[in-house]
């Protein structure tokens, strides 16, 4: 097995360990029985995670760029170990948690997001969609593994924050372990894409990134941050709403890996498509039965799996690769300002309501304007930025890989 591959599966076995992220509503039931904490203030834990996420992968883009993603991804692994292990000593503690959670665990998050993605497009610049996806797929899988792992030993009487320890412990040794694993391709070159910062970069394509990121991220968050309550609301089974956190995941790693090669035959008119079937999605999370839930529930995860393909696709084939570290973790603000106001938000109109309705047609509306914007400025793409080809100087074959 030559490197690329080893790089690749790396890549995918970092980005489930963080995935574990999406199973917080997992947690939430116990963190209100046993610690009281409403929905709201856990929502709110949830989204400042995904904001200290996205804040963290500029710095982390920067890092990488001069010291490599091996280092980078250590970094990680420190980060989201001491950030569940200081979870695990809170005693439910809100601001404890909000720090150690939100803070610490995000950072950790944020600094080894990054490196799977940029790495594997550099092994692979020809198939940038379609790796990038299957990178990002071990993101959504995470959710399926510590959603089960975790509701196995909570349901036979496990306290939550011991569960934070034992986790903790095992997820950073695994992340430490994996990133000694990452390298770049030693003969890639970029010819003028490193000049392509934020400034230049402004204009309608990085814009349609920043806002579609936002709308379809706001409206995933907001369901997935709330989707263990959401289900239970409806009056499906505590059972069943665990499965609901799987069935989401399911759909979403699957996402991410058809998005992806959607994009690579699509390229940008995979945002407005995604945008109109998240809003399609939302909408039958209002209609459908008992029966149809968890078809539901994975329709919402697959569209909002498109999310983390086809805009980081979209900038690394616009702007270059190379310009990848720097742009992706700038638009990738919007996720961060997504998940802090989406699952609280959420959260609270639900405990004020009794009902998610009114945050679902905040979500429809959102995507769906959002979408239609998309979709009259999609010429834009047509424009092609100088320098913004990836050149590779030796060993390419068809699929853009070096041997």
């Amino acid at each position: 097995m030559n490197n690329r591959w080893i790089v690749l599966a790396t890549g995918c076995l970092i980005q489930t360990v963080l995935g574990g992220i999406y199973a917080w509503s997992t947690f939430v039931p116990y963190l209100v029985d046993d610690y009281g904490l409403g929905a709201g203030r856990c929502g709110f834990i949830f989204g400042l995670t995904i904001l200290t996420f996205s804040s963290a992968m500029i710095v982390a883009g920067r890092v990488m760029i001069k010291k490599g993603p091996r280092f980078t991804a250590l970094i990680a692994g420190g980060l989201f170990m001491c950030g569940y292990l200081l979870a695990s000593m809170s005693s439910g503690s809100f601001i404890w948690l909000l720090a150690s959670i939100g803070i610490i665990t995000g950072g950790g998050i944020g600094f080894g997001y990054v490196c799977p993605l940029s790495v594997g497009m550099k092994w692979f610049p020809n198939r940038k969609g379609l790796v990038t996806g299957v990178a990002v797929a071990g993101f959504g899988a995470g959710a399926i593994l510590l959603s089960s792992i975790a509701e196995y030993f909570l349901v036979h009487g496990m306290d939550v924050l011991v569960f934070f320890r034992w986790y903790g412990l095992g997820a950073g040794v695994i992340l430490i372990v994996a990133a000694l694993f990452l390298s770049e391709p030693p003969l890639v070159s970029s010819v003028g894409v490193a000049g392509h910062g934020l400034f230049t970069a402004f204009g309608w394509p990085f814009f349609i990134c920043v806002v579609g990121l936002f709308a379809g991220t706001f409206a995933g968050l907001l369901i997935i941050g709330n989707l263990a309550p959401l289900v239970l609301r409806a009056g499906l089974t505590e059972g069943q709403a665990a499965l609901s956190v799987s069935i989401f995941a399911i759909g979403n790693g699957l996402g991410r890996i058809i998005w992806g090669k959607l994009f690579d035959h699509w390229y940008y008119k995979c945002i407005p498509l995604s945008l109109g079937g998240l809003a399609v999605a939302a909408a039958l999370l209002l209609t459908s039965h008992h029966g149809l839930m968890m078809l539901t529930v994975s329709l919402i995860g697959f569209c909002f799996g498109a999310n983390f393909v086809i805009y980081a696709s979209t900038i690394s084939r616009y702007f270059g690769t190379a310009s990848f570290p720097r742009l992706y973790p700038v638009c990738f603000m919007a996720y961060g300002i997504a998940g802090v106001i989406g699952p609280g938000l959420g959260g609270y109109l639900a405990d004020a309501t009794g009902t998610y309705h009114t945050s679902i047609y905040i979500c429809m509306a959102l995507v769906i304007v959002v979408g239609i914007l998309s979709a009259v400025k999609l010429k834009v793409f047509s424009h092609v930025v100088p320098g913004s080809l990836t050149v590779l100087t030796a060993g390419s074959g068809r699929d853009g890989g070096v041997s």
